[in-house]
């Protein structure tokens, strides 16, 4: 009698959502993920927030991280990624609590991951390509934006467009990777430059990303030029610091989109 193959379990999946003072935008982001990436987990790291963020999210479906202050985005994604790892996700991603990212590009990122099994992390860039009218934030933000870009694509020899999208998906090396040590300051720019330094591979694709469904960001237009020297000054002293060497497994493959 021939033996029945042996079927794989079916890949862990985690949508990682940082939210802060998010109440009016949390359930609908929740829905977005839940109904166009079904495969997802959703995680909701609560950072501290005043309001009902916590308890919408719970309603809505998603699993509850709640810190008790606000540690900003980079503490709020290292409680995500450590999660993840502690609970044998395979696959994360991040989408921001304010509803500006597409879940339907979920997808979109899985694939990638999928087709190139060399990469550990694709990020959605609204600058790949000219094409779309999606929402692109402000001339001056764009401006650091594209400086940001070309110091970071300088350091690590590939092309990088938007270095400060969060919208970012992981494979489990990344997340062993980001559990253990993100950085806390300017952690989308830095992660890339860690990413660098731990010998991962990531890559861009184009998507569209929406206005914020709510709430207003902490990085006005006349803030934009003092955060773009600090951003830099960041990268440069993270250029010569000290990260652990975390040994990180062997890159397992990513299922394909179809599975999603």
């Amino acid at each position: 009698m021939t033996p029945l193959p042996s079927r794989q379990p079916p890949q862990k999946r985690l949508a990682i959502v940082p939210a802060y003072n998010e109440s009016g935008a949390i359930a609908g982001v929740i829905d977005d993920v839940l109904t166009n990436a079904p495969g997802f987990d959703v995680l909701v790291i609560d950072d501290g927030s005043t309001d009902r963020t916590a308890e919408i999210a719970a309603e809505a479906g998603a699993i509850v991280i709640r810190h008790p202050i606000n540690l900003g985005i980079g503490g709020a994604m290292q409680s995500g990624y450590l999660y993840a790892a502690e609970n044998g996700y395979e696959i994360a991603v991040q989408v921001d609590g304010d509803g500006q990212h597409d879940a339907r590009h979920i997808a979109e990122l899985l694939g990638h991951l999928a087709d190139n099994p060399q990469l550990d992390m694709v990020t959605g860039s609204r600058f790949v390509t000219s094409e779309g009218d999606g929402y692109k934030s402000s001339a001056s933000r764009r401006v650091g934006i594209r400086i940001f870009a070309r110091v970071i694509s300088a350091i690590t020899g590939s092309r990088v467009t938007d270095p400060t999208s969060g919208f970012r998906m992981t494979t489990r090396r990344a997340i062993e990777l980001f559990a253990r040590d993100y950085p806390h300051d300017y952690p989308e720019v830095e992660a890339i430059l860690m990413m660098h330094a731990h010998q991962l591979q990531s890559a861009e694709i184009p998507v569209l990303m929406r206005s914020r469904t709510s709430g207003v960001s902490s990085i006005s237009p006349t803030r934009s030029a003092y955060y773009m020297v600090k951003v830099l000054l960041a990268i440069f002293i993270g250029l010569f610091r000290s990260r652990p060497n975390v040994e990180l497994g062997d890159p397992a493959p990513v299922a394909a989109q179809s599975s999603l």
